[in-house]
């Protein structure tokens, strides 16, 4: 076991219920199956070796400074601070911060990614979870992510947009 990083897209009216009773959001992330629901994303275990090839670092260290990116991990709003949905309580981000972690994203590039991938300074900083020197396919592992997440937020924008 370890700790995996996951997403569910909602609409507003849905996401005021859930802020409104937490317990409905454990409903939906954990009573049914999301294996082919389109407004999820699990990102298994690649969630900071994700963070770390975009933004070139640590999710402890993006965490001190702050930024629009940090959003990707983890929303800046807590939904109920006494819900352990895992390793703490569930975050979100609203439709604007959304956006805007879309228009971060949209434009990166395999070969810039790839820039970022280090896998000596990965394990010294201690990004989760602790492969990069020992597999072949870790990179591989982050990009096929990577593609995950972007597609999650396009679908986002696209719905904007009807």
């Amino acid at each position: 076991m370890g700790m995996i990083q996951s997403y569910l897209r909602v609409d507003n009216e849905t996401l005021n219920t859930i802020i409104e009773d937490s317990r409905r959001l454990e409903d939906l992330v954990f009573k049914q199956d999301n294996t082919n629901n389109e407004n999820f994303l699990d990102l298994d275990k690649a969630w900071e070796g994700v963070f770390f090839i975009i933004t070139g670092q640590s999710f402890a260290d993006a965490a001190l400074e702050g930024g629009p990116l940090l959003g990707i991990l983890m929303g800046p709003t807590e939904i109920d601070s006494d819900q352990d949905m895992g390793y703490g309580p569930a975050t979100y981000t609203t439709a604007e911060q959304t956006r805007d972690i879309y228009n971060a994203i949209k434009d990166l590039t395999k070969e810039e990614l790839s820039e970022n991938y280090e896998p000596g300074r990965m394990t010294e900083e201690g990004i989760y979870p602790d492969i990069w020197e020992d597999d072949k396919n870790a990179l591989e592992y982050l990009l096929d992510y990577f593609d995950d997440l972007k597609n999650f937020y396009k679908k986002r924008r696209r719905r904007e947009r009807l």
